[in-house]
Parts: structure tokens; sequence; C-alpha cells
């Protein structure tokens, strides 16, 4: 399958909260192979559903080399220390800035076999684990910056070419 396009901030899509797999078929299996085809591209950490139209919760994500998915992922366990680290997103083209996360993420969910499945992540993997499922749950990465952050990051939105 082809990359699929990212929707932008100010896609009602973007702030949906999206619905648990109950039916695992080929819909199911193609919507994963969209997700990984558009997740397997150089600066891409993760996609989440949402960032591709669907409301169904799933993610993908390429990071450090590693490929993989995660169906119906809840974040169970977060650790380590709480830092602002610099964020962009898909969604939020060419825009970076500091976000708080946990140095440590444990997500659990399901292959496409309805298998049970856990990914771990320290650094760059934790921030995707946490930044994808905050997608699943309507959530964007400008709605955890501190109050003066997410205001500069709101006019730099609205001054952007691609809004």
């Amino acid at each position: 399958m082809p990359e699929r396009e990212i929707r932008r901030f100010g896609d009602p899509v973007l702030k949906t909260v999206t619905d648990p797999v109950t039916v695992f078929d080929r819909r199911l299996r193609d919507l994963v192979r969209d997700l990984l085809d558009t997740t397997h591209m150089e600066g891409r950490a993760g996609v989440a559903a949402t960032q591709i139209g669907s409301t169904r919760r799933v993610f993908s994500y390429f990071v450090e080399g590693e490929l993989g998915y995660v169906i119906n992922p809840r974040l169970v366990e977060t650790g380590g220390e709480l830092r602002e680290i610099g964020e962009g997103c898909l969604s939020v083209p060419g825009l970076w800035f500091p976000t708080p996360r946990w140095e440590t993420a444990v997500v659990t969910g399901v292959d496409q076999d309805n298998n049970p499945i856990v990914v771990e992540g320290v650094g760059l993997m934790a921030q995707m684990l946490q930044h994808e499922v905050d997608h699943l749950d309507g959530l964007v990465y400008l709605d955890r910056l501190s109050r003066d952050n997410r205001k500069a990051a709101l006019r730099a939105v609205r001054e952007a070419d691609w809004f």
C-alpha cells in the first residue's frame, strides 16, 4: 500500500478519542500495513491511526531501526525523570516545542492475531510511546505544553503556511 497522507492540526479527527479494535479482519491488516508503510520513512518515529484518518486504536512505530505496531495500546507504566524534551509531530509540521515526557514507558496491546504484546522504551522510544498513545486519546503534543509554550506554539501554527 502507498504512504497515506498525514492529517494536520485543525483536522477534527486528531481530537477524536479512538475506538478499541474488536474485529481482527482484512480491513485491520490493511490499516496496519498502511500505518507501517507511512511510518517506515526517515525522520518518522510513529504514526497513529488518527493521523491517517482512522478512529481505530492502532499506531505504528519506527525507532532506532525497529519497525512495529500496537493494536489497542494502553500506556501502563511511566518512570524515570519527567523532562521537557524537544518534540515535534507530523501533524504539526516544522514546529518543535519542549514537551514534558517521562524517561521510560511501557505500552501493552495486541498484534493482528489478538495476541498480547508489550513494548518498552527508554528515551526516544518512551517519548514515541507516550506521543502515539496521546494521539489515540485525542491529544496532540501541543496539549501537553506549558501555558507559555502552548501560547507560542498556537501562534506559530496560525502563522504556518500549511495551516
